[in-house]
């Protein structure tokens, strides 16, 4: 298949969610190899099916990136199934609810912590590893308008975990440009994914909502995001180092 990643290998985090199956799907459609990895596997297997219909090449690789070893074999996977590994997007994320910082529950904040941060630390302190020794390549993480460029009540582990993935990316992009690894950030506003959503609110209740929220009147969708993935991964993007894109309708303008 023909496109800006032909012949080339891209991993997508948190693959099984909507976002992350939007730049999987991308990826694919663009010519690369895809290794899809997430905890649903189901949903996965539904992915690289849709994938291949499409004419496409991918596979599933289970795993949960809030442990190292298992971060280390998901990058291993890419490398042994397809010869190697250029180009990364880390899409694995949670909400964790809503609930004011003196009442938020302990054991959600180290979760949401652990999958959006460390989860993001340590998919990167992994692909990094092999691209550096490989030639370079160009890595992707999907953090959020929320936290560093615009605050939510109640959403304080996700804003922090987020805020913190913008400030992760553009450390990890000057630590690592000297070894050909180039790394940026997306920072989505609300998507048409569940996310999205207040708890018992419908799509269309949401719409509606969002019609006066956002000045662009809607929500994005899942393609929008990842468009501007495979901008920051593609060649024709290569000065541009330690950039935390927002793509957020107008939100934070």
């Amino acid at each position: 298949m023909a496109g800006r990643f032909a012949g080339k290998v891209a991993l997508v985090t948190g693959a099984s969610g909507v976002t992350g199956g939007a730049v999987a799907r991308a990826y694919a459609g663009e010519g690369a190899a895809v290794l899809v990895a997430g905890r649903d596997e189901g949903r996965l297997a539904e992915l690289v099916k849709t994938i291949e219909e499409d004419g496409g090449r991918a596979s599933a690789f289970a795993c949960d990136v809030t442990r190292s070893a298992e971060a280390a074999t998901m990058v291993d996977a890419a490398v042994t199934r397809y010869g190697g590994l250029h180009v990364a997007c880390n899409a694995a994320g949670i909400f964790g609810g809503f609930a004011p910082v003196a009442d938020y529950d302990e054991d959600t904040w180290d979760q949401v912590l652990a999958v959006n941060l460390k989860g993001v630390f340590l998919s990167m302190k992994h692909e990094i590893a092999h691209m550096r020794a490989h030639g370079g390549g160009a890595i992707v993480n999907v953090a959020s308008n929320v936290g560093a460029h615009w605050r939510l009540a109640g959403a304080s582990a996700y804003a922090a975990s987020k805020a913190a993935v913008s400030s992760l990316t553009r450390t990890a992009a000057r630590d690592h440009i000297g070894d050909g690894v180039r790394i940026n950030a997306v920072s989505p506003g609300p998507i048409d994914t569940p996310m999205s959503a207040r708890p018992g609110e419908t799509k269309e209740e949401r719409d509606e909502r969002m019609r006066d929220a956002l000045p662009i009147g809607r929500v994005a969708t899942p393609e929008e995001i990842a468009a501007a993935v495979l901008w920051l991964s593609a060649p024709e993007s290569a000065f541009v180092v330690g950039h935390d894109h927002v793509i957020d309708g107008g939100a934070t303008a």
